[in-house]
């Protein structure tokens, strides 16, 4: 297949498991992987070389900052920005060569489906479009705050068919290691921020993001996989107001 004047932007630590399959549903189309590393202990590096990947060592400065490192390596007139547990679709691969060859786009946002414990969510965490393929002349930059990070360009942005399977979690116990962990991320952005703690919060937000996930966008037509969805937003949400009073009780 034809190289498109294309480069694949990647941030990796310790992503043997999941990197492989993410290269492999891609690395045919792009002219240019580049993969910043955080000084990964396993094949991590090894695997994205046999793809042909370019990987930068880099020490860990947060999810924006890593990204940003990694965009600003790219040369090729497009990038893809993924994730290591992220795999392109044979429909979505189709269409990102349509939107380089024929689009009038600077930018395109994918939707993206997570695949959970044996199941692909329809409903759950539904629907998740993210900006992902961008012109680099169209100033791409990761803001917000750690760790909800979103792609930003100056240009008109429009959407791909097809989508990203998201293979997130390898089992529920890695699932609510992650949910901890951003939990306490987010809670010391909020308090670099300034944020309060407030009780107000704690009680209300859970729920409400529980009510959005299960019932307003349905995710309980997913059966038990949507039922452990919610409730891991409920405890996410919950846990990152305990984690903002934790803090400011140490200070």
């Amino acid at each position: 297949m034809q190289k498109l004047n294309l480069s694949i932007s990647i941030i990796s630590f310790n992503e043997e498991k999941n990197i492989g399959s993410t290269l492999e549903s891609i690395a045919d189309i792009a002219s240019e992987i580049i993969i910043f590393d955080s000084h990964s202990t396993d094949k991590t590096k090894e695997i994205a070389e046999s793809f042909g990947a370019k990987v930068i060592l880099a020490e860990w400065e947060g999810h924006i900052k890593q990204k940003n490192k990694a965009l600003k390596a790219c040369t090729q007139e497009w990038v893809l920005a993924l994730d290591c547990d992220e795999v392109i679709t044979p429909e979505l691969k189709s269409n990102i060569i349509n939107a380089i060859q024929n689009g009038k786009a600077d930018g395109y946002k994918i939707n993206r489906e997570t695949f959970y414990i044996g199941k692909l969510l329809k409903y759950a965490w539904q629907p998740d479009w993210n900006l992902r393929l961008v012109r680099k002349s169209a100033n791409p930059r990761w803001e917000g705050k750690n760790p909800h990070d979103e792609l930003k360009i100056d240009g008109n942005i429009e959407k791909l068919e097809g989508s990203l399977t998201h293979y997130s979690y390898k089992d529920m116990n890695n699932h609510f290691e992650k949910t901890i962990y951003y939990a306490r991320l987010s809670a010391e952005t909020y308090f670099n921020m300034g944020k309060k703690f407030s009780l107000i919060n704690l009680f209300l937000n859970p729920w409400v993001a529980f009510i959005r996930l299960y019932f307003i966008r349905q995710g309980f037509r997913d059966g038990i996989h949507g039922l452990v969805a919610g409730f891991s937003t409920f405890a996410y949400t919950a846990l990152k107001y305990f984690f903002l009073w934790e803090l400011e009780q140490k200070k």
